[in-house]
């Protein structure tokens, strides 16, 4: 951008009435009464930047800005409008515009944009509404979107995404399906998976991810496993499953008192 068409900063002949000013409406009114300034706080600018600091400074004229042709301007108005008049912009030919509008609509109102073609929207949408009007979003194709299902919807309806093909997602529900539900996701393909579910295992699936392929499931078996089962353990090939199965055995054979503990000796 040359530097004529800079409109970055204030220029002398727009603080006279010229240039932009010129023809504008507010310029009889706000300009004399400070409440907006070329260069600083212009709604007629192509930048972001004054544009925001005008409709922050006169927020009851953002509603006639609403249908403006410059998308950013539009986008801006739909921040400070009031929120009975942004419905409108629900369909808006611009993502940006649709993002603002998502984040401020009434919760009610927002199933409607649950299809929006713009992932940044449907996070917005996956984010605010309640847990259980998720459903539309269940089989969204951006996988992001059913992370944040995963960590939001009801833990009866999370069994429905323990075959997801995306390991975020599957993750995800591991660490929030109840401990009796875990053995849905006990052979699943990803080690990381297997160990979280080991991690907050009943006992009895526990013990049967101790013969995991992977130490590290192993390991993460060992905290929740019953005690019974962890002697063949402490022949395991890896030396921190080794260890920590001793540890935890000597724990049980030698528990520490309750005075001990208190006092430190």
């Amino acid at each position: 951008m040359s530097a004529d068409a800079d409109t970055s900063s204030p220029e002398p002949e727009l603080r006279h009435g010229s240039g932009l000013c010129a023809g504008c409406r507010h310029a009889g009114k706000l300009l004399p009464a400070g409440r907006c300034c070329p260069g600083d706080a212009c709604i007629r600018a192509h930048s972001g930047r004054q544009i925001d600091r005008f409709l922050r400074n006169n927020r009851d004229e953002a509603g006639d800005y609403l249908q403006d042709l410059f998308w950013e301007r539009r986008a801006i108005a739909a921040r400070y409008a009031p929120l009975d008049r942004i419905g409108a912009l629900m369909h808006d030919s611009d993502e940006v515009v649709r993002r603002v509008v998502a984040e401020r609509l009434p919760v009610e109102q927002l199933g409607g944009m649950a299809r929006d073609p713009d992932r940044e929207v449907r996070l917005f949408v996956a984010a605010r509404l309640p847990p259980t009007a998720l459903t539309p979003l269940m089989h969204d194709p951006d996988y992001l979107i059913r992370v944040t299902l995963a960590r939001r919807l009801p833990h009866g309806q999370l069994a429905r995404l323990v075959k997801d093909p995306e390991r975020e997602v599957r993750k995800a529900v591991a660490r929030r399906l109840p401990p009796f539900a875990l053995y849905t996701l006990a052979k699943d393909p990803e080690t990381e998976i297997r160990a979280i579910v080991a991690s907050r295992a009943l006992p009895s699936l526990a013990a049967t991810l101790l013969q995991d392929p992977e130490w590290w499931v192993r390991l993460a078996a060992v905290h929740t496993a019953p005690p019974e089962s962890l002697p063949p353990l402490l022949q395991d090939p890896e030396a921190e499953v080794r260890e920590a199965a001793r540890r935890r055995l000597d724990t049980i054979d030698h528990p520490i008192s309750p005075s001990i503990a208190k006092d430190g000796s």
